[in-house]
């Protein structure tokens, strides 16, 4: 398969399905760019997809995530298993790509055929966000990669929604940084399966463990207990130990119906996060360019008029929703 553009459907289909590299580059390159192309190939590579073990992995930047992945992915080689390596970056406000890039990070891993790694800029769009995550997820799934790590940069609404596609969430803290507290008060410790406190030979990073042990405490309690795991991601001690606790929550999956139940939960939240993307796209586009449904906002800004009924006349119009379909705004 060579480098043109010009690719036909099938032809990626296939390229995709036997895991090449530039069909898995040109695909995701069309799902960056919201390419009428990518949905064709999703929709027909997607039987094939839901076996690939998913990992994201989350934290503040400089936690260390980048050289944990790579650390990861030699482990995962060491297994002769496949990877694929997503990493979601800040948008560069030049170039509108990533702003880290592919280049940069894992190097090491570079000229192995059966590792793919990309980094997926943010574009600023936080709906869209969700939606070129899982489309290039089910891409490197459908190529028959065993394990897909995805790195988010940063904590925040938008890195949460994305890490929904994952089975299993590792949160990376930093010793020193507050991290755990921040967690704490943004809601994220209820989310990840396994925790990491990174730069093990810190001074603080005991103490950071019995913090996050006490703050675990205040979360509700759910079947699966999160470990925490002390790494050094620069030299790999304690990776072969999150590798173990990656693998004994995904037994823990596997067990009953609990993967099935939380890939059929992933599964629905995708779909309503990319269909209110799209819809508040859609929506925001529409006001904008519509005298008339300005003209409400300002009313609504002057007192003239509350803001439900302003609600109820802009679905009706945009979405052709009357009062009796919209949602209850009690």
């Amino acid at each position: 398969m060579n480098t043109r553009r010009d690719w036909n459907e099938a032809e990626l289909a296939a390229g995709v399905r036997a895991g090449e590299t530039r069909a898995l580059a040109h695909a995701i390159s069309l799902v960056e760019n919201s390419d009428p192309a990518a949905a064709a190939l999703v929709r027909e590579i997607y039987p094939e997809t839901g076996r690939a073990l998913t990992v994201g992995l989350t934290g503040s930047p400089g936690a260390g995530k980048s050289t944990l992945i790579s650390a990861l992915v030699r482990l995962v080689r060491a297994r002769d298993e496949t990877v694929g390596v997503i990493s979601v970056d800040p948008s560069s406000p030049f170039t509108q790509g990533a702003l880290l890039g592919d280049r940069i990070r894992l190097t090491e891993h570079f000229l192995d055929r059966d590792v793919f790694i990309r980094s997926m800029a943010t574009r600023g769009h936080e709906g869209g966000l969700a939606e070129a995550t899982l489309q290039a997820l089910l891409i490197l799934d459908a190529a028959g990669k065993d394990v897909i790590f995805l790195e988010t940069v940063g904590t925040g609404q938008s890195e949460i929604g994305v890490l929904s596609v994952a089975d299993t969430v590792v949160l990376v803290l930093l010793p020193g940084s507050g991290d755990s507290v921040q967690a704490l008060k943004a809601g994220i410790m209820e989310i990840p399966d396994v925790i990491v406190v990174n730069k093990r030979d810190h001074p603080l990073a005991e103490a950071m463990v019995s913090d996050v042990r006490q703050m675990l405490g205040l979360v509700a309690p759910r079947g699966w207990e999160p470990p925490i795991v002390l790494t050094e991601a620069q030299t790999g001690e304690g990776v072969d130990t999150l590798l173990e606790q990656i693998g004994a929550h995904r037994a823990y999956l596997a067990s009953g119906e609990e993967l099935a139940a939380r890939r059929r939960r992933s599964v629905a939240k995708e779909v309503f996060a990319i269909a209110s993307g799209r819809a508040r796209r859609r929506l925001e586009s529409a006001v904008l360019g519509d005298p008339e449904l300005n003209t409400l906002l300002e009313a609504v800004q002057d007192r003239k008029l509350d803001p439900f009924t302003a609600v109820n006349e802009i679905l009706e119009k945009v979405f052709k929703l009357d009062d009796q379909d919209s949602p209850d705004t009690r």
